[in-house]
């Protein structure tokens, strides 16, 4: 099911009968505001959100901003269609997240061909985050005393490689696992065996991120692929994960944080040493600032 947003009853009527003659099941709002009240009735979270931005009372950016911090709704792929094609514009929706933007007019295969590749990715994170559940549903995670009390903020930074002979393996942590309130190294393993059961580990060839539901903990974790070149290893290439578990991650802080664990990812891919307790505090600082609010233009 798809959820298309637009003031335009022209629009939404024609791409309601586009989207529908390739057999997608259509609803549609005249308004953000409308939109949000459909998505906090229905049963079934849409597949995918295409929504205009120049809109009256709440404009698509303000949408957005409520679905991206909606735990139910963050991970549903949302694409601008917009007559707003400025540099400026354009820029903003990539600096927002979106996960695309689409100008009108609007070419019909570049559209579809949107929607069904964002689609596609979206199922994959979804079956990641079953897999994860299955797993940690048969794992038992041992749960530890909180970490300190100087400590403000309860959240760990992790990085995990993959070892041909051990399989995942806890390279480094802040805080370590014995400070933690649970495994580190368990989770660790954990989300690195579920990603690569859904991937394979011969298409972790470029990095890969994904912001999950960790239930069993109550935490929320933002998850990071990447490798480099290996002659030595399996596959001939080094894999390895960088993830941040904390308690809550908005989406808008995990775009931040996204920035911050590629930093390390180059670091690693260069062999350059780092420490983790200066990226921990930067995390740190990301985590405590609250979510971008967006005003009306």
């Amino acid at each position: 099911m798809l959820l298309i947003v637009d003031d335009n009853e022209d629009i939404l009527f024609n791409l309601k009968i586009l989207l529908e003659k390739r057999d997608y099941d259509v609803i549609t709002a005249r308004s953000g505001q409308e939109a949000l009240k459909i998505l906090s009735t229905i049963k079934t979270i849409p597949e995918l959100i295409i929504s205009d931005i120049m809109m009256p009372n709440m404009n698509g950016y303000e949408f957005f901003s409520q679905v991206s911090s909606n735990s139910q709704l963050y991970r549903v792929p949302f694409l601008f269609l917009t007559a707003k094609s400025t540099v400026e514009d354009i820029r903003l929706g990539k600096i927002l997240g979106v996960d695309d933007y689409i100008t009108k007019p609007f070419n019909e295969k570049d559209l579809i061909a949107s929607i069904s590749g964002k689609i596609v990715r979206s199922r994959k994170s979804d079956l990641i985050d079953d897999k994860i559940k299955q797993l940690l549903a048969t794992s038992v995670i041992e749960m530890q005393p909180s970490i300190s009390k100087g400590e403000q903020l309860s959240f760990c930074l992790l990085y995990v490689c993959w070892d041909d002979i051990a399989g995942p393996i806890l390279e480094n942590s802040y805080p370590s696992d014995k400070d933690c309130h649970f495994s580190i190294s368990t989770i660790g393993k954990q989300l690195f065996h579920a990603a690569t059961s859904i991937y394979g580990h011969e298409k972790i060839t470029k990095a890969q991120s994904i912001l999950l539901n960790i239930e069993n903990i109550r935490n929320r974790g933002y998850v990071f692929f990447d490798s480099y070149p290996d002659k030595k290893a399996r596959f001939g290439e080094k894999q390895f994960m960088l993830s941040v578990i904390a308690q809550n991650i908005t989406y808008f802080s995990s775009l931040m944080i996204k920035d911050v664990l590629k930093e390390i990812s180059v670091k690693i891919k260069n062999k350059q040493a780092w420490k983790i307790r200066k990226f921990w505090d930067t995390i740190y600082e990301i985590l405590l600032n609250k979510s971008p609010t967006l005003k009306s233009q």
